[in-house]
């Protein structure tokens, strides 16, 4: 066989191993992203217009989140918090708008007591959306009521759903990952 003809034979083959080798690398990180960003990934797609978008900004959150100095808590702040979130569930019978207000104070503390920046609304759900991509939608709708529970706008069973939804994303973050104690 000439050198031309296996030149002819071996170029494309290397071309298409190629192509799929890329077309794999490129499935596994969006794969990557689903798992990790879980009904968060869904959502970006939508705001962002698209996979490829959605997969650049992900990947720009997961970069963002990894410079960021996460903590876990230590064990008397842990505590602490704890009965904080017992106090402020307390409260929820007598004074549900106060408590829902309280709640989301409190989430806040956590984040920044974790090393979550906390000045702007977005940026503190993109960043929580790295590690809590399964619960951030429930910090959406929290804050969404409490909002509206400013405004004397929210019925009872909306706050307490919204102190449902703080309760899930202030389990995750007091947990660190481990078994959570808040509940007991």
């Amino acid at each position: 066989m000439s050198t031309g003809t296996l030149l002819a034979i071996i170029i494309p083959v290397v071309a298409v191993v190629a192509a799929l080798a890329a077309f794999g690398l490129y499935t596994m990180r969006r794969r990557r992203l689903q798992q990790r960003f879980g009904p968060e990934y869904e959502r970006t797609v939508e705001d962002a217009g698209g996979r490829g978008a959605a997969d650049r900004e992900l990947s720009a959150r997961e970069k963002r989140h990894d410079a960021l100095d996460i903590r876990p808590l230590a064990p008397a702040v842990h505590d602490r918090y704890a009965q904080d979130w017992q106090k402020v569930q307390g409260e929820f019978v007598d004074h549900p708008e106060q408590a829902v207000q309280e709640a989301d104070l409190l989430v806040t503390s956590l984040m920044r007591e974790r090393g979550y920046p906390t000045d702007n609304l977005e940026q503190k759900v993109q960043d929580l959306s790295v590690e809590h991509g399964r619960t951030v939608e429930h910090y959406r709708a929290a804050h969404d009521v409490n909002e509206r529970s400013r405004q004397h706008r929210a019925n009872t069973e909306q706050l307490r759903a919204a102190m449902v939804h703080y309760r899930a994303l202030f389990d995750e973050l007091l947990s660190d990952g481990g078994p959570s104690q808040a509940r007991a």
